[in-house]
């Protein structure tokens, strides 16, 4: 087997480090800003209006309304795809009052959702970096 293919590159474990801590970052910006929901959030009721559906993925992912304390509406997708949630269906919003784009559905799986999956995400890359250089 030729030496490129046995060896891991410097870059490739590069890449693998980046994107353990852009994953680690990304995870650390949702958890602030859920605890900055929890603490500043105004609390509303959202309704699924739509499902978008993109080219060659199997899950929809949710388009929910609310009003904001302004009376304007307010549309916005969840950052945790495919958690089934039917056209019509009510669920629990909270948003910061000054960024309504901001907005979460505010039960506890959507909550961790998001954080849990990038914080696993980038151990596996960080993991398989540190396993990389370890075992050279």
């Amino acid at each position: 087997m030729p030496a490129h293919l046995r060896e891991p590159s410097a870059t490739g474990i590069g890449l693998a480090v980046l994107a353990g801590l852009a994953a680690l970052w990304a995870g650390a910006r949702e958890a602030r800003l859920q605890m900055r929901l929890i603490r500043h959030g105004l609390r509303t009721e959202g309704v699924v209006v739509d499902q978008e559906h993109e080219p060659g993925d199997d899950c929809s992912t949710p388009v929910i309304e609310f009003t904001d304390r302004q009376g304007r509406p307010v549309r916005f997708r969840p950052v945790a795809t495919g958690l089934g949630l039917a056209l019509g269906t009510q669920v629990p919003v909270v948003y910061l009052p000054e960024r309504p784009a901001s907005a979460r559905v505010f039960t506890r799986k959507h909550r961790r959702s998001p954080i849990v999956g990038l914080f696993v995400g980038a151990m596996i890359f960080l993991g398989v970096a540190a396993g990389v250089v370890l075992t050279r």
